[in-house]
């Protein structure tokens, strides 16, 4: 034999009215939480290109580092070869 539930008449109105309002409080922050992962993740992926960017730059600019430090060590040589002459 089956009994079908029911609430019985010795429960407040306040009990349920309390768990009501703590059910959408719970889905309100769940949500806000979801927006602020969304959100989170949009920036990650901007800050991984801007990082893959300056990456390439840094590269960029040690290359040129390495051209100019050869093109001073070329002159320095022209100098003191003349000097010594």
């Amino acid at each position: 034999m089956t009994e079908n539930w029911h609430l019985s008449k010795s429960v407040p109105v306040t009990v349920i009215v309390t768990i009501v309002m703590q059910s959408l409080g719970l889905v309100w922050y769940v949500s806000t939480l979801d927006a602020s992962v969304s959100a989170n993740a949009r920036e990650i992926a901007r800050h991984e290109v801007r990082i893959i960017e300056i990456e390439k730059t840094s590269q960029l600019q040690a290359v040129m580092l390495g051209r100019i430090d050869e093109n001073i060590k070329a002159i320095r040589m022209v100098i003191e070869k003349r000097s010594d002459k």
